[in-house]
């Protein structure tokens, strides 16, 4: 009945992700303004932040899969974990490619050490990486619950410092906010905000961008329970496997 249940689900969530990121790609290519200084090339803003709010929602899924797991250990909390850092993993690295090739039109260059933004986010994206290194490096599938509980636990906290150095660090290399905002230290308008006409423009700017987080969202969904259904099936077929080496073994004796 529970598998049954979650084919049903697989089936909806793929087709609602189906749906909305197809609607999201028409809203951004044919709805959402053109930006007056960087042109179309300013329309992979829409995935870039897209996929970097739902990798950020991924890995505060994982954070809380992991606490739960150490409160009450449970397979199903460790399948969570998992599954959400390497969705996650993958929407960080779509919105790191995807600010690159954004960048090297917009500011003549694909990447810059010097940018306290580009740095956090590498952290996090190694850091969550080393997490399956992690896992890997233990046998014992508690004791690796246990241990990869707390580490995603921990590792949150290099999300929470990107999202600080996007508000509050000052860096002319990476857009702070949506529209127009002066400079701390020049009191200028920063070189790298985006300019949309107040009224109109910048609504469907927002209205955009909202249905591309939303596209994302399904998306992620969409994966997370095709990722369980999976890890149902791996496990189904590691007990079938036991349970036949067991029968030919009890078959020897």
């Amino acid at each position: 009945m529970e598998l049954t249940r979650l084919n049903r689900n697989v089936r909806i969530l793929n087709w609602a992700a189906f749906v909305t990121i197809s609607i999201a790609l028409l809203i951004v290519f044919f709805y959402a303004p053109t930006e007056r200084t960087m042109g179309n090339v300013q329309r992979i803003f829409y995935f870039h932040v897209g996929a970097a709010w739902v990798g950020a929602v991924a890995f505060f899924i994982a954070l809380i899969a992991g606490a739960s797991y150490l409160r009450r250990p449970s397979k199903k909390w460790d399948t969570v974990a998992v599954a959400s850092v390497e969705i996650g993993l993958v929407f960080l690295t779509m919105a790191i490619v995807a600010g690159s090739v954004w960048g090297k039109p917009a500011w003549n260059t694909w990447w810059n050490w010097s940018s306290v933004r580009l740095t956090t986010i590498t952290i996090a994206w190694l850091t969550y990486a080393a997490y399956f290194m992690l896992r890997g490096a233990i046998e014992d599938e508690e004791k690796r619950g246990r241990f990869a509980a707390v580490y995603v636990i921990a590792a949150f906290v290099t999300i929470i410092l990107s999202y600080l150095s996007i508000r509050f660090v000052n860096d002319l290399l990476h857009p702070v906010v949506v529209g127009g905002t002066a400079n701390p230290q020049t009191g200028q308008a920063a070189d790298s905000l985006q300019e949309f006409a107040p009224g109109v423009e910048s609504t469907r700017m927002v209205l955009s961008l909202n249905a591309s987080v939303i596209a994302f969202s399904f998306l992620y969904a969409a994966w997370m329970v095709n990722r369980i259904r999976l890890q149902r099936f791996m496990d189904e077929a590691s007990n079938l496997k036991m349970r036949v080496v067991s029968r030919l073994q009890g078959d020897l004796s």
